[in-house]
């Protein structure tokens, strides 16, 4: 049963992850783009191209064939805790070109700390 929604030193902790998180996209930061996946078999990623399951492929697909990502703009965040150690975030991008992207994430603390478990990122198709 989740006690406590959105408690704002957990809602806060999420927020400087997924900056972090969204700081290495845009600098290519692999090592820090990779720490911040639970290393886990269990972790998802799904992208525009690809299905990433476990974190074996995300870690090889960031290593391989990924490059840094293009330049964006935050136009919508919803982070919501849920208890002390689930949350998810719901973002909004504007690229440069004006489009838009989604991401989702859901993020654990774990005892290395707060870990992407599972993140979706496509296209709006407007």
């Amino acid at each position: 049963m989740i006690e406590e929604t959105n408690h704002p030193d957990v809602v806060a902790e999420v927020k400087t992850a997924f900056q972090r998180y969204n700081e290495a996209i845009e600098t290519g930061d692999v090592d820090t783009l990779n720490a911040l996946f639970w290393n886990s078999p269990l972790t998802v990623r799904f992208g525009p191209t690809e299905h990433l399951f476990g974190y074996g492929e995300i870690s090889t697909f960031r290593a391989g064939t990924w490059k840094r990502g293009p330049a964006r703009v935050i136009e919508r965040l919803a982070i919501t805790a849920l208890g002390k150690d689930v949350a998810t975030t719901n973002a909004l991008f504007r690229l440069a070109n004006g489009k838009i992207t989604r991401q989702s994430q859901t993020w654990a603390r774990v005892p290395e700390g707060w870990r992407i478990v599972a993140a979706h990122v496509s296209p709006f198709p407007g």
